[in-house]
């Protein structure tokens, strides 16, 4: 399974952001979820929020938005430059 691109987390709130790739390009997802403890040994994941959670989410969300954003003009400086370079491959082939 791969990894995630970045976690970021609250206390028990955390979104995941996941880096995904197709012929059509990169493009990323963001998966909310909040941690429980039903008994003394286990943790567990939910993608139910109580109200009060509601804020802390939204807020790590936007921070996920944030990331996205600095991710995708990476994205796209590391595709100029490869674009760039095999330009100039091209060119000292030729």
């Amino acid at each position: 399974m791969s990894q995630p691109a970045h976690k970021i987390r609250d206390g028990v709130l955390q979104v995941t952001i996941w880096r995904n790739s197709s012929e059509k390009g990169i493009w990323y997802s963001v998966v909310p979820t909040r941690s429980y403890k039903p008994d003394e040994d286990t943790w567990k994941e939910t993608d139910s929020l109580n109200a009060d959670d509601c804020l802390a989410m939204a807020e790590l969300i936007r921070d996920a938005y944030a990331w996205i954003k600095m991710q995708r003009r990476a994205d796209a400086k590391a595709r100029k430059e490869s674009e760039r370079a095999a330009k100039e491959s091209e060119q000292a082939a030729a």
